[in-house]
């Protein structure tokens, strides 16, 4: 299927080059051996099936890549390890560009991008394990059963219209929604409390909420304090009555 393409792909990996890159902006980073297949096979496979949805085109070259040899993988491992080659040495170009401040921006910029990478990570870990959902505000429950029927043709629009309908609703009418939003904190505990017990179960402690840790930390440690203190009381009161005694 593809070996052709391999072959011609060995011929044109590029050699890494001293400077490529402009100041104005960093390099992007280079893709990998499966990324660099991915992007030289889509156009052909959807070619091939003009009515396959996006996920399933991908799914398919998926499935190629899967069949191909460790030979025929190689060229594309190749450009991907000399395209990594080349990105270092652009970066460390455009690093030296930098002034200080330019540079403490980018590597803030950088760990921000990791820290929405790993939230992300995180939420998808959460949602695999069922974890229940926040409970909403009485706002968003009104705004959730008006939402189609709302003035507005775009939802920036719609949302809108929807506060100005929220501030105009008497306190009688409010109070139905914020009577809704109560019982679904009871709902929200109630699960958040089964979820927490189950996750417990499976070893997933990490995943429990910090607080109700910290509560039950911190009740285990007041206990031991007071026994301490307790103790102490004891000790007190013992040595006490032993000097008591000894002046009789």
């Amino acid at each position: 299927m593809c070996c052709g393409v391999c072959c011609r792909l060995v011929n044109v990996i590029p050699a890494v080059k001293s400077l490529t890159t402009i100041a104005g902006a960093p390099p992007k980073r280079p893709l990998n051996g499966y990324m660099r297949f991915v992007k030289q096979q889509q156009p052909l496979v959807v070619r091939e099936y003009p009515d396959v949805k996006a996920v399933d085109v991908i799914r398919k070259i998926a499935q190629q890549w899967r069949t191909l040899t460790a030979d025929q993988k190689q060229p594309f491992q190749q450009a991907s390890v000399v395209a990594r080659e080349q990105f270092k040495v652009d970066m460390q170009r455009y690093q030296s560009q930098l002034t200080p401040a330019q540079a403490a921006a980018l590597k803030q910029e950088r760990r921000c991008r990791l820290a929405k990478r790993k939230a992300i990570r995180r939420k998808r870990e959460l949602n695999s394990l069922g974890k229940p959902k926040r409970p909403r505000s009485s706002f968003n429950i009104f705004m959730a059963e008006h939402f189609e029927e709302s003035r507005g043709t775009t939802t920036q629009g719609k949302m809108k219209m929807l506060r100005e309908d929220w501030t105009k609703l008497s306190t009688s009418q409010k109070q139905v929604y914020m009577q809704l939003a109560e019982d679904d904190k009871v709902r929200y505990k109630n699960e958040m409390k089964s979820w927490e017990e189950h996750m417990m179960d499976i070893g997933r402690e990490d995943l429990i909420r910090r607080k109700e840790t910290h509560k039950n930390k911190t009740a285990t440690k007041g206990g031991k304090q007071k026994s301490k203190v307790k103790e102490v009381k004891t000790k007190s009161a013992g040595a006490t009555t032993v000097r008591s005694g000894k002046k009789a």
